[in-house]
């Protein structure tokens, strides 16, 4: 996306100078100044919309879901793509721009579910008009594809978000569902009412020790890395960043790692968590790539200085627990514990 940026002057004659366009970079470093704000949280009686802004879901795997919803004590109104297909998407660009626009300029929806992810949210992003989403914010839930609207809603918008599980994880049956299932959907509900994140997380070997404060930014590292040079572009500078992915080849995972020093999204982090990378696929067996994941980070951030944490419970993974995008929190990494702290 292009932007230009005018000089504006008095004086006979000035205003005939050529036009300059500012680079994207400094644009976005602009937008990373900007203050976060904060949808209001829910409170009972609220309605959720849920929508397809990328792939596509059935009515019959909403429907979990909506049951639990309603039981929380919210109203829950499906999008007209919920039950469409055009290919892998949940319905055409244009459909799903409309459904997620529509649902960002209704009053009576005070909170936007991502129905799932997939592939779709970055066909449709710059057709969609933040003006009154602005002027009267809403959570936007979801992960994986979705952190496209993340990373937008960040660096543009300049609004907090909620990283978290979508539809086609809640389970149809919540007496038969484990305790992980019940927690990891419990902290949506925690996240969306007000209630402030707390999280432990397993220490690992390959952990950098010491405390971070900052925003939590990031999501899943290829939609981060497809963003790199856009609008969209996440900046880094002083936040803790989170990132995750699934179903990547070692050496590929390498390659995105590479873009992000390259491009100077790793050396002024306040810190780093390491979530799941998990069903990584092997590329060639008779010739190993050679590095695991810890390897391939620790090779990344070997001249930096901020508390690195591995294994934390976000991701494709079933201990994918609600983060409140944008919001500042605390990360504490020591050889007894890892722990996020909302503050």
């Amino acid at each position: 996306m292009k932007r230009n940026s005018f000089l504006q002057m008095a004086g006979m004659g000035l205003l005939s100078m050529p036009l300059m366009a500012a680079p994207l970079s400094a644009i976005a470093s602009e937008r990373s100044a900007r203050k976060i704000r904060q949808p209001r949280y829910l409170q009972p009686g609220d309605t959720i919309g849920i929508t397809c802004p990328a792939g596509f879901a059935l009515e019959e795997t909403i429907q979990p879901c909506k049951i639990i919803l309603e039981s929380w004590g919210y109203k829950v109104q499906l999008g007209e793509t919920v039950g469409k297909t055009d290919h892998t998407f949940g319905g055409t660009d244009a459909e799903r721009a409309t459904d997620f626009q529509r649902m960002m300029d209704d009053p009576e929806i005070h909170a936007i579910l991502c129905a799932t992810g997939g592939y779709g949210t970055v066909r449709i992003i710059d057709q969609l008009n933040f003006s009154y989403f602005r002027k009267h914010p809403k959570w936007i839930i979801g992960f994986s594809d979705i952190t496209v609207l993340h990373s937008h809603l960040h660096q543009v918008v300049g609004m907090a978000s909620i990283h978290a599980k979508m539809c086609g994880s809640f389970p149809k049956d919540w007496e038969q569902a484990d305790e992980i299932q019940k927690a990891t959907i419990l902290s949506i509900k925690d996240a969306l009412e007000g209630r402030k994140v707390n999280y432990p997380a397993p220490t690992a070997t390959a952990n950098r020790y010491g405390m971070a404060e900052g925003k939590i930014i990031g999501g899943n590292l290829k939609i981060l890395e497809n963003l790199n040079g856009s609008a969209s572009m996440i900046q880094t500078k002083g936040k803790i960043l989170v990132l995750e992915d699934v179903g990547e080849p070692l050496y590929n995972i390498d390659r995105m790692f590479c873009n992000l020093l390259r491009s100077g999204k790793l050396d002024q982090l306040s810190g780093l968590i390491i979530g799941g990378f998990t069903n990584i696929k092997v590329d060639n067996p008779a010739v190993p790539f050679g590095r695991d994941i810890y390897t391939i980070v620790q090779e990344k951030i070997s001249t930096f200085n901020y508390p690195v944490c591995f294994d934390f419970p976000v991701g494709h993974i079933k201990n994918n627990f609600a983060l409140k995008m944008g919001m500042p929190h605390r990360l504490t990494v020591s050889p007894e514990k890892v722990e996020l702290q909302e503050i």
